[in-house]
């Protein structure tokens, strides 16, 4: 068996979790599983993988090694699912799962031209901010912040670069003024939200000092779009992503705290579960995706 071919079983016991599991789903024994990556070992003269009770463990070098043979293994199942899927006229119905502010104010808008070009493609949406489990609930894709992806069983791929800035309305301004200093804020009534472990622990490195400031106030709301609509009632100040706040900003509704503060790494992202065997409907709507907004 060749190098690439071995790297290809690297990964699916890396993503499996075990040599036994991975042999199931290549049919293939054990034996010859574990026969390869220790020849792949061999190979590349370094330690990949510890054999546990519970399964493997992936070392360090192992780590660093997979995420080159995953993005390998990528480009080889794209090349082979193009001539698998060619043919295939993308229809069906396409369910989707997206975080209540992206999918107010970017997804919807974007639909239009998606469903003008895929006439036999319908799509059904679920605006939420709670977690959901693709396979369990039966969604095609998702669509949130990469900061939330927790499951490395599944493909994310990030479509929309994102930050996210302070800011409140000019009447929470004029009966409360602005805090001083970033550590100042927590003597202000902060905006959080409900349902995001660590969302309201707000980190910043001004002029060579780190601050962290919990968040606390009389309002927390279960979505982003929640505590938008409360930053622009005025009840106080809120961390919310700059594609939303943006034009809010401009035109005054809004004002912008600390503009020398940006969180970064609030970036968006679709998720699926399997890119190799990705419907074609589902295929051109990712595609879509990372087409239409902008990354950079």
């Amino acid at each position: 068996m060749d190098a690439s071919a071995q790297m290809l079983v690297f990964v699916k016991v890396v993503e499996m979790g075990s040599i036994s599991a991975a042999s199931r789903a290549s049919g293939q024994t054990p034996s010859a599983v574990s026969k390869q990556i220790g020849r792949l070992e061999d190979r590349i003269g370094r330690r990949l993988l510890h054999r546990t009770k519970a399964g493997v463990a992936v070392t360090e070098d192992g780590r660093k090694y997979y995420e080159k043979c995953r993005a390998m293994a990528d480009r080889f199942f794209e090349a082979e699912d193009h001539f698998s899927t060619v043919n295939d006229r993308p229809k069906g119905t396409i369910r989707v799962a997206s975080s209540v502010v992206f999918g107010k104010s970017q997804l919807i808008t974007a639909l239009p031209k998606f469903l003008d070009l895929y006439r036999e493609i319908t799509v059904s949406l679920e605006l939420t901010d709670r977690h959901v489990d693709l396979e369990e609930e039966g969604f095609d894709v998702a669509i949130n912040f990469a900061e939330q992806l927790t499951n490395p069983n599944v493909i994310a791929k990030k479509i929309m670069k994102n930050e996210r800035i302070l800011c409140a309305s000019p009447d929470f301004i004029e009966r409360h003024g602005r805090p001083k200093s970033f550590s100042d804020l927590s003597n202000f009534n902060c905006l959080r939200t409900s349902n995001f472990v660590g969302r309201n622990a707000w980190k910043a490195h001004l002029d060579g000092v780190s601050h962290t400031v919990d968040a606390t106030g009389n309002f927390a709301g279960n979505s982003a779009d929640a505590v938008y609509k409360a930053a622009l009632a005025g009840l106080g100040i809120a961390r919310l992503s700059t594609y939303l706040v943006a034009e809010r900003i401009a035109s005054g509704d809004l004002v912008r705290l600390f503009p020398e503060y940006t969180q970064k790494n609030a970036d968006i992202a679709v998720i699926f579960a399997n890119k190799r065997n990705l419907a074609p409907k589902t295929r051109v709507f990712v595609d879509f995706l990372a087409d239409r907004f902008p990354r950079h």
